[in-house]
């Protein structure tokens, strides 16, 4: 399964519904604080939550994740990670 997710809350709706949808458990969710707290910079929010992921994956030795990522108007798309642990 996967360990973490990062997904972009430029509107915190989309965490609850995404969360829900999948029913995904919160405490595995935007783990270092989402767009709300760290910021959305356009046109490197993508680039900011990949990172983040990443940085959060590392510390607690999680071995897959999912960053889900803006494209604007609407659009988005995932991308899966894997680390060795």
């Amino acid at each position: 399964g996967v360990d973490l997710f990062e997904i972009n809350e430029a509107f915190a709706a989309v965490v609850i519904a995404v969360t829900r949808e999948l029913a995904v458990e919160m405490d595995r969710v935007n783990v270092r604080g989402g767009a709300v707290a760290l910021g959305h910079p356009i046109g490197a929010s993508g680039a900011r939550i990949l990172t983040t992921l990443l940085h959060a994956m590392a510390a607690q030795q999680a071995r897959r994740g999912v960053a889900a990522v803006c494209l604007a108007g609407g659009e988005a798309v995932a991308v899966a990670v894997e680390r060795q642990v």
